[in-house]
């Protein structure tokens, strides 16, 4: 689930989104520009049309999953 509130910087529209995690319920805070978030919405690459958010908090947007939870299922990459 995503709640989000949106504010002008600049010239940018930015928002504040709060992702929960299906998992342990934690939720994950994140700003985005309003034109970056629709963009990955309507078809492009997450890491491409936000590539400044984190792997965690892009994987929390495209699964529902934490960084954490996602770990703790398939393993980290270190």
């Amino acid at each position: 689930m995503r709640d989000m509130e949106t504010t002008q910087k600049g010239n940018d529209m930015m928002t504040t989104m709060w992702a929960t995690c299906n998992k342990c319920k934690n939720q994950v805070e994140m700003t985005v520009n309003v034109d970056d978030y629709t963009s990955w919405e309507n078809g492009a690459l997450i890491q491409d049309a936000m590539p400044y958010l984190s792997a965690d908090e892009r994987e929390v947007l495209i699964s529902g999953v934490c960084g954490t939870c996602f770990d703790k299922m398939f393993g980290s990459e270190e």
